[in-house]
């Protein structure tokens, strides 16, 4: 897939005010500083339009960023460690799970997961909290560029163990780096997938 624009639309907390539209909608989550922006960036082949912070929790809002005029990347705010207050990080949650639950636009969530941990308890609460709740998913792991490949082959097959504990199989993912560009053109050919199908039925 050819990205041949990208542009913000709008920013909100409130589900009922996303964009009243048709159009197939991929939302793309993970815990605080996995390296969020970078990627919306690098997928987008934009430097800013994802604001990149060091600290985490910058994103705090729903962002919809319309692509090639034909569907939506979302950029929802990240779980787990960031400094907010803790009823920032409660309306977080209720915004999240609210997005998830109502937004029928929503065809698949991107769970990033940063590939130079081991399985982190709270990436592995949430995936199963989407599983409960019938979300389809994938997940991206980030930050590949950061490891030896024999490292990250070890970290991904931990993963895979620990998923599969509790999974009957282990979720479609990716592996990518922003800073390479690795798993770029994987992810787009997979929504660009996704959406031809949309548009034959």
């Amino acid at each position: 897939m050819k990205i041949k624009s990208a542009e913000f639309v709008i920013s909100n907390s409130d589900v009922a005010k996303c964009p009243d539209t048709k159009l197939p909608e991929y939302a793309f989550i993970g815990r605080s500083n996995v390296g969020k922006s970078s990627l919306i960036n690098s997928l987008t082949n934009r430097k800013d339009l994802a604001k990149t912070s060091g600290r985490p929790g910058k994103t705090q809002l729903i962002n919809h960023f319309l692509i090639n005029q034909s569907w939506f990347l979302v950029d929802l705010p990240g779980y787990g460690y960031a400094r907010v207050s803790k009823s920032a990080k409660k309306t977080f949650q209720k915004f999240i799970t609210q997005y998830f639950e109502k937004r029928e636009q929503m065809i698949c969530a991107f769970v990033l997961i940063d590939s130079r941990h081991k399985p982190q308890p709270v990436d592995m609460e949430f995936m199963t909290w989407l599983g409960e709740h019938q979300v389809p998913f994938c997940i991206i792991f980030t930050k590949a560029d950061k490891l030896k490949p024999k490292a990250l082959e070890r970290n991904i097959n931990d993963y895979q163990a620990e998923m599969l504990q509790t999974w009957t199989e282990m979720p479609q993912y990716f592996i990518t780096s922003s800073a390479s560009g690795k798993g770029r053109e994987e992810v787009l050919e997979f929504i660009q997938g996704i959406n031809e199908n949309l548009q034959q039925q």
